[in-house]
């Protein structure tokens, strides 16, 4: 519990927290940067990891002259890039390990099936905009990967989501984040970011419920 909490704290204060990283760890700081914004994209168990707030900060943090933005912009392109292709690939390989098996009640060949239909129709779509959605975007490239996606189409469009998700939250915090109202309510915008963020994925799954 004590653990929760201190993580519910520290991304609330995500711009102390990074401040004090760039002031502890110097250009290293990049390294840690790239490795959470690869694990929240790559890796199926940590979709919790901070992802827009984390940019935001990162470069309202860049802007006091910590960091360059461009060069902290460019490596966390290639750490979401790299991240969902590292998870696309997973997926492919689970899934089929999946296929191979027979069906049980927990998993069907008919599953599959239906995700490799979705993302042929809307496969590039769901992963660019996916991009914009917590836990979602963790998911995505992985059952793109299920689906059978091919691999060009997926990596294009993993390119133009990465691009647009980084550059857009990343440059914002730039330009904005050190605005004295935005700074005296970075906590509450923090959050913001996230529930605003999440709005998509709730209507979606009402529609769904309804559906």
């Amino acid at each position: 519990m004590d653990t929760i909490v201190s993580l519910f704290q520290a991304l609330g204060h995500l711009d102390q927290h990074l401040v004090a990283w760039t002031q502890a760890y110097g250009v290293w700081v990049y390294g840690i940067l790239f490795l959470i914004i690869f694990g929240e994209t790559g890796l199926v168990v940590t979709p919790f990891l901070p992802g827009d707030s984390l940019l935001f900060v990162a470069g309202a943090v860049a802007a006091t002259g910590a960091m360059d933005v461009h060069a902290l912009v460019g490596l966390l392109i290639v750490a979401a890039f790299t991240g969902n292709l590292v998870n696309y690939k997973i997926g492919g390989l689970i899934g089929h390990w999946l296929i191979a098996r027979p069906d049980t009640w927990y998993f069907k060949r008919e599953y599959v099936d239906r995700t490799h239909a979705f993302y042929e129709r809307h496969g590039g779509k769901a992963v660019v905009i996916s991009r914009f959605m917590p836990i979602l975007r963790t998911y995505a490239p992985f059952v793109a990967g299920i689906g059978d996606m091919p691999t060009a189409r997926f990596a294009m469009f993993n390119l133009i989501g990465a691009v647009s998700w980084v550059a857009s939250f990343a440059y914002t915090g730039y330009f904005f984040g050190n605005i004295p109202k935005v700074k005296e309510n970075l906590t509450l915008l923090v959050f913001g970011i996230v529930v605003v963020s999440l709005i998509p994925a709730a209507v979606g799954f009402l529609r769904t419920r309804r559906a």
